[in-house]
C-alpha cells in the first residue's frame, strides 16, 4: 500500500473577510474530492487570505499516487481565485 501527502500553501487574494475566504475553500475542497477522489484537510483556518491544505491519497502503485497528486497540484497552479506559495510532497 502506497500513501501519498501533499501540502500545499495557498494565499487567497480576494478574502475579505473568512467568511469569502470560506466560499473559497469549500468550493475547492470539494472538487478536488470529486475530481481526485482524494482526502482534503485544511489548517489555518483563522487567518483571513491564507491556508494550508493537506491531501491524502493511496494506492498500490507509486505512479498513481504521484499522478494523483501532481494533477492536484496542477489544478491549484490553475487556480484564478488562490496562489500557490508552496507545496511539499510524500510518498511512502
Amino acid at each position: 500500500m502506497i500513501v501519498g501527502l501533499l501540502q500545499l500553501d495557498l494565499h487567497v487574494p480576494e478574502a475579505g473577510s473568512l467568511k469569502s475566504k470560506r466560499f473559497v475553500v469549500k468550493s475547492l475542497k470539494d472538487r478536488l474530492r470529486k475530481k481526485f477522489n482524494v482526502s482534503v484537510a485544511e489548517d489555518a483556518n483563522d487567518l483571513w487570505q491564507r491556508v494550508s491544505f493537506y491531501v491524502a491519497t493511496v494506492s498500490n502503485d507509486t505512479r498513481v499516487v504521484n499522478s494523483t497528486l501532481e494533477g492536484v497540484k496542477n489544478m491549484i497552479e490553475k487556480e484564478p481565485l488562490v496562489e500557490l506559495l508552496g507545496y511539499s510532497m510524500e510518498i511512502d
